[in-house]
């Protein structure tokens, strides 16, 4: 249902973006990422690579690395996907927010909620 290619809209230095391989209805679970949680104090390390630019708040002590394709889905104020955290199951499950065409870029909202507007790390200066 759903691929790695590159992306336009990645400003990263891989340039990947999660995409459809198949038209997915509004509403349908795309993709349930396993989540690796760490404490929050335990983060400066994590601020020291990469891997700071790819996780998620994962409750109010916690902070997660997800694997799968979870930390590939890039951002948009627009998305045309959503997820929850499953914290009984330790993933995020991602949910197609509108109908989505195969060969589209499936884009989520970093702030978590889809009509969230608040500059994130990356455009704070815009």
């Amino acid at each position: 249902m759903i691929e790695i290619k590159n992306s336009k809209l990645s400003n990263g230095e891989f340039n990947r973006g999660v995409f459809a391989t198949r038209d997915i209805a509004k509403g349908e679970l795309i993709h349930e990422a396993p989540v690796i949680p760490y404490l929050n104090e335990e983060h400066v390390h994590i601020e020291k690579t990469i891997l700071a630019d790819y996780v998620y708040e994962y409750g109010a002590n916690h902070t997660a690395i997800l694997l799968g394709y979870g930390s590939l889905f890039n951002h948009s104020y627009t998305p045309n996907a959503t997820y929850d955290i499953n914290f009984d199951n330790h993933t995020f499950d991602f949910f197609a927010y509108t109908a989505i065409k195969a060969g589209d870029e499936i884009l989520i909202n970093y702030n978590g909620e889809v009509d969230c507007n608040d500059p994130l790390w990356f455009n704070e200066g815009e």
